[in-house]
């Protein structure tokens, strides 16, 4: 099979042979060696201010989401939140939950946030922005600096869900004043799922030390200080994390964060222009690298198209679930792929067009 998703992600052979190895035991001063490694790396890649921290969680994204939003906000806070797909509406969802006062901007799919529609929420006492720098669902990346200019002049603390957009697209913390950076070893990172990595800004530090959310697993003061140590709370995915190491220092080795962002660009740039050959219409307003979504423009199931792209040629692309599902699929453009695996789907797509079924 050849991975077009966007994660769990085609990964190198270096990352498999450690996923292939005995999990050590992990309370050893060798493993903290390698998670204080892992935290000034992702400082680093993220270019997060000084006196940022990161830690290291074993759950999902969501996991992740829902840990930034318990640990940082409380009943106290207002927050904005962009619902422009599936991930946004979780972020909807955890406030929901966990019964934060929030204002949600709800787009349209495929559009991208303007600026007038942040006009409305001027000086209107909220506290914090919410939102999913990279909406997967949909392929859209948001102007962060737009969101960045508007939270400054409201002095709103910024929460930033990056996980399919790190490594794909430049990100700068520090410039853009993010307080809370959230992403996930399945993305481009490309490792197994199993750990998503929160990088907080020395703000978000004094939030979460003044906080006190009713949960254990998810307490990020305990991750914050077990990372003092190299450690973590609980039991990690200890491989993953071990992965997750080579891949950090693999991408330092290859020119950093920006060199990866400009291969990855690369890949998405050679599929955009060889698939307007076919009859897909791509349908972001604005797009991250990690992904092209395409719509059908035949009439054509997009569902039905992930099926026989999958049984038939042994590729998978990403499909997408609820009103989207027959409208929309995605083709990744993160993890370990290269120019000719692109020809292969083209050939698939040649091939398919031939039997009438694009």
């Amino acid at each position: 099979m050849i991975n077009f998703t966007v994660g769990p992600v085609q990964a190198s052979d270096d990352t498999l042979r450690i996923g292939a190895e005995q999990t050590p035991y992990f309370r050893t001063a060798e493993f903290s060696a390698v998670m204080l490694e892992n935290e000034k790396l992702m400082l680093e890649f993220t270019k997060a201010p000084e006196g940022s921290r990161a830690v290291f969680m074993t759950c999902s994204g969501t996991g992740s989401m829902e840990a930034s939003i318990i640990n940082v906000l409380n009943e106290k806070d207002k927050a904005i939140v962009i619902d422009g797909g599936s991930f946004g509406h979780r972020f909807d969802e955890i406030l929901s939950i966990h019964k934060i006062q929030h204002s949600t901007i709800k787009l349209e799919h495929g559009k991208a946030l303007k600026k007038e529609m942040l006009a409305p929420y001027e000086n209107k006492g909220f506290t914090a922005f919410v939102i999913n720098l990279h909406e997967t669902s949909t392929g859209v990346l948001y102007d962060l600096n737009m969101v960045r200019d508007f939270c400054e002049r409201n002095q709103l603390l910024l929460i930033v869900d990056s996980i399919s957009s790190f490594l794909a697209d430049p990100f700068n913390m520090s410039e853009s004043k993010v307080d809370i950076m959230i992403t996930g070893s399945q993305k481009a990172l490309a490792c197994p799922p199993g750990i998503s990595i929160i990088v907080m800004s020395p703000r978000a530090l004094e939030r979460i030390e003044n906080n006190n959310p009713d949960c254990l697993y998810f307490d990020l003061k305990s991750a914050l200080k077990n990372q003092e140590r190299g450690q973590t709370p609980f039991t990690p995915a200890v491989s993953i994390l071990r992965q997750i190491n080579e891949r950090l220092k693999a991408i330092q080795l290859n020119g950093g964060a920006a060199a990866e962002n400009k291969r990855i660009g690369e890949l998405a740039s050679y599929f955009r222009e060889g698939v307007k050959k076919y009859p897909f219409e791509i349908v972001s307003e604005s797009m991250s690298n990690a992904v092209t979504p395409l719509h059908p423009t035949s009439g054509r199931s997009a569902y039905e198209i992930f099926l026989k792209l999958k049984d038939d040629y042994g590729i998978w692309v990403c499909p997408n679930g609820g009103d989207m599902k027959d409208s929309v699929f995605r083709v990744g453009h993160i993890g370990y792929l290269s120019f000719a695996d692109y020809d292969v789907l083209f050939d698939a797509f040649e091939d398919m067009m031939k039997r009438g079924l694009l």
